[in-house]
């Protein structure tokens, strides 16, 4: 992972990054890493963090290619991304 790019899991309410890779982190499984990319989750797209729930900030909400999507924060650190 270079310097710049962090995890999705990893960013603020806010915080702005394009997706470059999804399921290429930490062992994400192939079931887990086809079924973000079928929410839209795809290299190259826009993604904002939008919320996170109060204690332990589990689940996000991300709104990624116009939809508004909730994920776990551990399916959340397989997406890696570079923040804008």
């Amino acid at each position: 992972m270079s310097a710049k790019r962090r995890l999705l899991g990893e960013l603020n309410p806010g915080a702005s990054a394009k997706i470059f890779s999804v399921g290429a982190v930490g062992g994400c499984d192939s079931s887990l890493a086809r079924r973000l990319l079928e929410m839209g989750l795809l290299e190259g797209a826009h993604v904002e963090v939008l919320h996170q729930a109060p204690f332990g900030g589990d689940p996000l909400a991300v709104r990624v290619r116009g939809t508004l999507i909730a994920l776990r924060r551990n399916e959340a650190n397989f997406i890696e991304v570079d923040p804008l």
